[in-house]
């Protein structure tokens, strides 16, 4: 049986898993690991410093399997997720692969916004080559759809669309 284009882009193998999630609470502020958070369309990420703007940036996320491939890249043993400054980690699932569909993530929807570039701060968090290191798996942006709580453990995987 040959599938289609749309039917093979939507197949995952795994849903994914959230590993780690952060809060920033001020501008160039340190990340602070929480072990759940509300995500909401009025205010992103309760607790964080971008909460109540809205737009296609409410939410970062980023592959757990980038963590080493940036740390390989720099030529240093571990890459801690607070340092890439984005808000979620999820283990298992292609983010890239969520482009231009809405995914639940625990009891939130959200919708892909973007690809999420690397910043300058990269070159001093990370040191030397920190940005280009970041370059292509600095995960991915998306805008909240529904509220809910997220927890990490909880799911993350596509939303089918519903045959007519």
């Amino acid at each position: 049986m040959q599938l289609s284009l749309e039917q093979l882009m939507s197949h995952f193998a795994n849903v994914g898993r959230v590993e780690w999630i952060g809060v920033r609470p001020g501008k160039k502020a340190d990340m602070i690991s929480v072990p759940s958070v509300m995500i909401d369309p009025a205010y992103g990420l309760r607790g964080d410093h971008y909460a109540g703007r809205s737009g296609k940036r409410q939410v970062t996320l980023l592959q757990a399997e980038h963590l080493s491939a940036v740390a390989s890249m720099l030529g240093i043993e571990r890459v801690m997720p607070g340092q890439l400054r984005r808000n979620i980690v999820v283990r298992g699932l292609n983010l890239l692969a969520l482009k231009n569909k809405s995914f639940q993530l625990g009891e939130a929807i959200l919708e892909y916004t973007g690809a999420c570039q690397p910043c300058s701060r990269m070159e001093t968090t990370l040191g030397f080559g920190g940005y280009n290191a970041m370059r292509g798996h600095g995960g991915i942006t998306a805008r909240v759809l529904h509220a809910g709580m997220v927890n990490i453990g909880d799911a993350c995987s596509l939303i089918q669309k519903q045959s007519a």
